[in-house]
């Protein structure tokens, strides 16, 4: 009897920290929310929605700000989280630069830099990396008693169970030691794969029950699955993965040594190698109706276009074009969508690819959510 009971009281309280985080997330994603509100639309008795919030304002995470207008009766008190309680910072590493966000608990950017930073293996590294990350903070005159952790995001991939970035080709290194990069700085320090990190950036414009591919188009092509406001990791934390699908048999030499891959042809150095190794200048020669651009364009939306017509034939969802192309395509996203539209089966007629939300510091945005996220969870 005593065991049941046990039992019993854990799965209460499991229950009662889910709807405090999720209550919490609500209304940081929503702005300024009232309980009954939060009852309606989370399902959730007004009694629960209001001791939540009494709670979460007695530990300085939610506060008043006046009354609602009203729709017929008593005018409902408006909440809304204390955006400055906590902080989170954002770390992407590539293997040219860094980039560096500061972001307040609801995962508005305060501060972003982006630094000229060659990726060179060993301790020296990351010892210039935190001071880099000092003297943003410095500038940015952020509170350190408020920053909850530093997450980092790698061209890699991460593997948790194990505790370390298993490989980066890019990069040039493997079984990398995750404590040992976070040794070098003074906050708690999360990990996360830049694709990863990117669609979870994206993650924070879609409602909980949409799913949809983030596909990463930057030196090297990656991809993830955002769902129910996480990421689907896979068995090796290698979900999403289709840099490394074939969409040619038997084709280009890819850097991972197998032919045909996707990267082999849509990684952004394609574009960025007929303008002077400058991708915003390539689709500004696209914009002028240059031939030898308009020709390169043509050739790589038609591998393009393979990717993702398979990548929605197999999960039946959105398809976000993220990285370095996804940023600077703009309008020419409409001439992929033809073609991908030609492929089609079904004949879909609305569009189900689109651009990334955020043009910069997307992996090193996601990677700062992922701190919070963290944070939120254990509210």
């Amino acid at each position: 009897m005593g065991d049941d009971m046990d039992k019993k009281k854990i799965t209460n309280m499991e229950v009662k920290k889910k709807n405090r985080n999720e209550v919490f997330r609500y209304i940081c994603k929503r702005g300024t929310v009232s309980n009954p509100d939060i009852s309606y639309n989370m399902k959730i008795s007004l009694p629960t929605a209001t001791q939540i919030t009494k709670e979460l304002i007695a530990e300085g995470l939610l506060e008043e700000k006046g009354e609602l207008q009203s729709t017929g009766g008593r005018r409902a008190k408006a909440l809304s989280a204390v955006v400055d309680v906590r902080l989170a910072v954002g770390l992407d590493i590539t293997k040219n630069h860094i980039a560096l966000v500061l972001t307040n608990i609801v995962g508005e950017i305060l501060k972003y830099e982006r630094i000229q930073q060659l990726y060179i293996p060993g301790e020296a590294y990351y010892r210039e990396v935190n001071e880099r990350l000092e003297h943003f903070l410095d500038e940015s005159g952020a509170d350190r008693n408020k920053i909850i952790g530093v997450g980092i995001s790698f061209p890699g991939i991460i593997d948790m169970d194990k505790g370390q970035m298993t490989y980066s080709h890019i990069l040039g290194v493997e079984a990398v030691p995750l404590n040992a990069v976070s040794a070098f700085f003074s906050y708690p320090c999360f990990f996360i794969n830049d694709a990863n990190a990117g669609a979870y950036a994206e993650g924070v414009h879609v409602d909980a029950a949409e799913r949809f591919f983030y596909l990463s188009l930057s030196n090297t092509v990656g991809g993830a699955i955002f769902d129910g406001d996480e990421l689907i990791q896979g068995k090796n934390f290698r979900c999403g993965e289709v840099g490394h699908m074939t969409v040619v048999m038997d084709g280009e030499i890819c850097y991972c040594g197998k032919k045909g891959c996707l990267d082999a042809y849509c990684a952004a150095w394609h574009l960025s190698d007929a303008a002077d190794g400058k991708l915003e200048q390539f689709f500004c020669l696209l914009d002028q109706g240059d031939a030898e651009a308009a020709k390169v364009w043509d050739s790589y939306t038609d591998y393009l276009a393979i990717a993702v017509n398979n990548i929605y034939m197999v999960l039946d969802c959105e398809i976000v074009l993220g990285g370095y192309v996804g940023s600077c395509m703009g309008t020419h996203l409409q001439e992929l969508w033809d073609k991908v539209a030609g492929r089609n089966t079904f004949g879909e007629k609305e569009p189900y690819v689109k651009t990334c939300n955020y043009k910069v510091a997307a992996a090193a945005l996601g990677a700062a959510l992922k701190v919070i996220e963290m944070f939120v969870s254990q509210i």
